[in-house]
């Protein structure tokens, strides 16, 4: 079911009438567990029961680190934890993958072997519940909260529909006591929720599926030589397209979590106005970079042990990053490009330090600028098919190579660059505030105009379908 579809509005407003129409806490509960398998089942019945599954798997290991009373024992029941919770991600997501680059390595050692491929489906949203649900064991064994004596509390923090298969991801700690008490129906929290989901579906629908979608698509699906204008026009496109489809999703999910009371974290803040990769990693998908750094980089020992290991560190949790996306190495280059950026700033900063020209307006801006350009380099590697078409994709960028024809229309590059030029002046204004600061200070009329203005233009375009592209991850 697609935030983007006429079922889901139905299937949200059925859901949020009986929600605040019922008075039982429990009742309301229930009711929200039942949704949200019924959210997740209409794409595949039957893998509502691996997600079932493993968050049974996870509520009984979380009892027994919580009442283990040797720390081998509690060690020994949060790795059983982690290992069948990557197993079951390895399986559906990486099997043939993994089956793919072993028959290469016998290949290389003269062994000719014919794998059977596996006719794998991947769950849809795998990737994200299951860090939902090994959240809470490893938080439980790092004594940062308490098990729950609720299996239906605990399944409907793993199962909680809006934020369900594209995040954010959302820890146990987090939300299970939200779940203690009943929410109280604000007025202007509600409005608020719903202002949100409207602009979701505004990001979504009219500008990544609508304005930029098009061009993204005809440049990294074109075989031939490409013009160096047309390749950096779809290489921006996809870069806003990626931001707006999965920022959109997010918002959609806060915002709909807000209608019924709960509280999500952000998932973005303005990370096209970053300066540098550090930056870049604190405001873009906030939920996967806390998670890899509490629960990888800090347990390999962080930058603890100085530089040389936290290089590695770093290396490894990107190489992590990368692979959590995709089984394709295409995913993995792309985050050992974030790695060793990130490595050689903090290489910089150790040897600039806090020199006074670091805070000049001018510097940082072309920090920022350039930080845009290369995060923007490395989606070529997140959105190409395979290696070759990366580096032709990035060879034309360059301008070297044949020219071939022109195969983006001017009125299509035009759109693309006011989109991008318009994306970056919001993120730079937004760097050092929120959007909710912005509109607390805007007069109401405003806001109702700006918000009538999105939906008319949610309900002109009327979208294509489009699943989100983290559905697929």
């Amino acid at each position: 079911m697609l935030f983007n579809s006429l079922t889901f509005v139905v299937f949200f407003a059925i859901v949020l009438a009986g929600y605040w129409a019922i008075k039982s806490w429990q009742a309301r509960k229930n009711l929200l567990l039942v949704a949200s398998y019924i959210f997740y089942g209409a794409w595949n019945p039957p893998f509502a029961l691996l997600l079932f599954a493993t968050t049974a798997l996870d509520f009984l290991l979380g009892a027994q680190i919580a009442a283990a009373k040797n720390p081998s024992a509690r060690k020994a029941w949060m790795v059983a934890s982690v290992t069948s919770n990557l197993s079951m991600l390895g399986f559906f997501k990486y099997g043939n993958f993994l089956l793919e680059n072993f028959q290469w390595l016998l290949a290389r050692a003269g062994v000719a072997y014919q794998p059977p491929h596996l006719d794998i489906f991947l769950p849809i949203g795998i990737s994200f519940y299951t860090f939902h649900s090994l959240s809470y064991t490893l938080d439980v064994y790092r004594r940062v909260c308490e098990p729950t004596k609720s299996l239906r509390d605990f399944t409907l923090a793993v199962s909680f529909f809006p934020q369900l298969v594209a995040g954010p991801i959302v820890r146990a700690a987090d939300f299970l006591p939200q779940l203690v008490t009943a929410p109280s129906l604000r007025a202007g929290q509600f409005a608020w929720g719903l202002l949100l989901m409207t602009l979701g579906m505004f990001q979504k629908i009219v500008l990544a599926d609508t304005l930029l979608a098009t061009s993204a698509d005809a440049v990294f699906g074109y075989a031939g030589p490409l013009q160096t204008l047309d390749t950096w026009t779809g290489v921006l496109a996809f870069s806003g397209q990626i931001f707006f489809d999965f920022a959109g999703y997010s918002t959609c999910a806060i915002g709909a979590a807000l209608c019924l009371g709960f509280h999500l974290k952000d998932n973005f803040r303005s990370p096209y106005a970053a300066i540098g990769f550090s930056d870049f990693w604190r405001r873009w998908h906030i939920s996967l970079s806390t998670f890899l750094r509490d629960f990888l980089y800090i347990p390999l020992g962080g930058n603890r042990s100085g530089p040389a290991r936290a290089a590695i560190n770093l290396m490894i949790v990107m190489f992590i990053g990368g692979l959590w996306h995709g089984a394709a190495w295409t995913f993995v280059v792309w985050g050992l490009i974030h790695g060793i950026f990130l490595v050689i700033e903090r290489g910089l900063t150790a040897l600039c330090g806090d020199a006074a020209w670091t805070k000049n307006f001018v510097i940082k801006l072309l920090l920022g600028l350039g930080t845009y350009a290369v995060v923007c380099l490395a989606w070529v590697f997140f959105r190409a098919t395979n290696f070759t078409a990366a580096a032709h994709l990035l060879g034309s960028m360059a301008g070297a190579g044949p020219k071939g024809e022109a195969i983006l229309p001017t009125r299509e590059i035009l759109q693309v660059a006011l989109v991008t030029a318009g994306l970056l002046l919001a993120h730079w204004n937004l760097r050092d505030t929120s959007i909710e600061a912005v509109v607390a200070r805007m007069p109401r009329g405003l806001v109702i105009a700006l918000w009538t203005l999105m939906l008319s233009a949610i309900i002109l375009t009327q979208g294509n379908g489009n699943a989100f592209i983290y559905f697929q991850f």
